[in-house]
This record gives structure tokens, sequence and C-alpha cells, in this order.
């Protein structure tokens, strides 16, 4: 049965914790995979995370019914979706299309982080700077090394780190293959994302549309969710300007949330299987308030200090972490929970676990373990 969604302006309905981490999980692909092509999850999730180069495989395996790594490679050797900086500064895996249109969303952004580098930059003309790297790397692909020394040849009194720094943020770069591809990674190597596209961007889009597509992949959401996930400020005009096109609702803390009329709101009881997240997952970093995942308890558990694990999810909740390890030829993946587990939840997790290694590891023997690796210094 169906969350109720009814409202009046006056009295909207209050979604609880456990329903909106139902509705999130449901467009996120989490409560059951998804038979979509690995283009079209990359496309309805807005990107995937990719600091790290295999997260974005583990991210469509937790979602995909059969899904094959080198579908996903496949795509990136044949360019529809490349590596890119975007949402939040960060790398992301995204559609060529949405590399083409979410970048310059995102283009004023990128430009404000270079006040934190102003020091490093100090008589350097920026637009100058944004030109010697562009042909630079629309010459050929650049690693970065090589980038940072052609830019300090123009500029040797500035801090090299800033350099290329604003390289990135003044430029829409894009890691060219084989970096990210599966089991053929290479070093980092830069052009742009018009040239390895061969079209140019889009102009600077209005953000309505991805407000709405945000909504359909990580929704019910308040404006200070999407300001979150996007890492833009000042659009809570565009949510009014959508206003009539929505529902509104409101979480247990009173906080507004807005939602598409039509998306998916599951009962709060639907049963939710286990999943395993890489680091790094969108689910876990695309709200302000991230508590319909991620019990307050174990705010900030999925790592310590700048080592980050994957995070496991039990009853649609964050509540254990994960990593594996190779002895010779056999995967050992541990499991360290964040509370007491029930038999039932350590056989689903073991089973989902075991699944897991055989699609997305070569090992010929697979081991599942719960243990604990993680020290939290409590």
């Amino acid at each position: 049965m169906a969350a109720k969604t009814h409202r009046t302006a006056a009295h909207p309905t209050v979604l609880s914790t456990r329903a909106l981490n139902r509705a999130t999980l449901d467009r996120q692909l989490l409560l059951r995979r998804s038979a979509m092509s690995a283009k079209d999850a990359v496309g309805h999730l807005l990107g995937l995370q990719a600091q790290n180069t295999k997260p974005p495989y583990f991210q469509l395996y937790a979602r995909l019914t059969d899904f094959d790594p080198e579908e996903l490679s496949a795509l990136m050797e044949s360019r529809e979706v490349v590596r890119i900086v975007t949402l939040r500064s960060t790398l992301h895996t995204h559609t060529a299309d949405d590399a083409l249109t979410l970048r310059p969303l995102v283009q004023a952004a990128r430009g404000r982080e270079l006040k934190n580098f102003r020091r490093g930059l100090e008589g350097v003309d920026l637009d100058r700077l944004a030109a010697v790297a562009e042909e630079l790397v629309v010459e050929r692909p650049r690693p970065v090394k090589e980038l940072r020394e052609e830019l300090l040849a123009h500029w040797p009194d500035a801090d090299p780190l800033a350099l290329t720094v604003a390289a990135r943020c003044l430029l829409p770069l894009v890691q060219v293959t084989p970096r990210g591809m599966w089991g053929r990674s290479g070093q980092v190597a830069l052009t742009t994302v018009e040239h390895w596209l061969g079209r140019p961007a889009e102009p600077v889009p209005a953000p309505d549309a991805t407000v709405l597509r945000y909504l359909g992949a990580f929704g019910p959401a308040s404006v200070m969710d999407f300001q979150a996930w996007a890492g833009l400020t000042r659009t809570k005009e565009v949510f009014e300007r959508l206003r009539p096109r929505l529902l509104t609702f409101r979480d247990e803390r009173g906080v507004e949330l807005f939602d598409l009329p039509d998306a998916p709101r599951p009962d709060p009881g639907t049963p939710a299987p286990p999943r395993f997240l890489p680091e790094f997952d969108n689910l876990l970093l695309g709200h302000a308030d991230r508590t319909r995942v991620i019990p307050a308890v174990n705010k900030g558990r999925n790592g310590v200090g700048n080592q980050a694990y994957g995070s496991v999810l039990i009853d649609g909740f964050f509540d254990a972490v994960w990593r594996v390890e190779r002895e010779g030829g056999t995967a050992i993946l541990t499991v360290q929970p964040l509370r007491n587990l029930v038999r039932d939840e350590r056989a689903e997790i073991t089973g989902e676990a075991a699944r897991m290694l055989a699609a997305m590891t070569d090992a010929t023997d697979h081991d599942v373990r719960f243990g604990t690796f993680l020290d939290y210094g409590d």
C-alpha cells in the first residue's frame, strides 16, 4: 500500500523518516534492482560519484539486474559517458548530455572556488590562464603533472597546485580513457569536454529541469537538500517558481519538502534488501539532512580520517561498513556491523555479499566474514 500523499495548504502531510527512506531508495533503484541500461541509470541518477575509479561500477551493480562492468566501460570508451568535475566540485561519471549541461549549471560555483587559492594566483591573469590551458589540453590530452609544468613556465612565481586547480575550475576538463575503465585504468590525462565529445556545451541552463530530475531521483526533498546535492545556493526562487507543479510535505522536524506528483512514495513498511554501496555513493551525500538514510548515531562512521569504506544498507539504513581484501585467489569481504544484527539479517547480508564478489571480482574463491577492521576511537 502506498504512503498517503494528500495535503492541504494549511496542513501538509508529514512524512516520517522511514517513509522518506523508502521513497528515496525506490527512486535510487535500491528497493529492487532495475532492468534499465547502465547509460539510462547514469542519466536517471544524474551521475555517479567517481573520485575513485571503481565506485561507479559498484553503484550500478547495487542497482541494476545482471549488471556487467564492461557495459559501463564500453560507454566510457565510446564517449557516451565521461568523468568530469561537476556537483560539489567532485568528480562524477555523467552521460555526455549531462556533462554538457550540468557543468555549465555549476560553472559559477566552480569559479568561486578560486577565492581559496588567491594567494597562490597573485599576478595570474585568469582569462589568459584559461586560454593557455585550453590550448594545451586541446592539442592533446595532458597528464596533470605535464599541464602543471607547462603552466608554471608561464607563471613561475605562482603556486603549482593553485595553477592546476584554476585550470580545473575555469575549464570543463574530462579525464580521458583509459582512465576509469574496468580493469584498464591509466593515469589522469585531461582535455575539454567539448573537444572530447566533438560538440559544444549548452548555454548556462535555468535550474528548473535539474530540480525536477533531482526530485525524481532523490525526492521528496527540501530546498537545502537540493543545494547540498548540487553545491549551489539561492535556489529557493526556483522551487517557488515550480511550486504549482509540485506537491509539498513536511518532515518530522517541520521542514518543507517538495516532490513530483506522480513520483513513487511506497509504504514505509516495504521491505528493503541489504545493499553494498561503495565509498562516496550519492545516496549518502545527496541531502542536507541525511537521516533518511544515515541514522544520527552513525553519522561520519563510514570512514576514519581520509580513509572511507563502503556502506551497507540494512533495512534501508546505513548500519555497517565493508571492505574487500585479496589473499591469493580468494576475495575476502569483511562486514563490520554498527549495531547488533539478527540471524536473518546476517544471512541476507552474507548472500548479497557473496553474489557481489562473484560478479565484481575475478577471484576464484570468496569468503564473507563479520568482524572489526575500523577503530572509531570511541
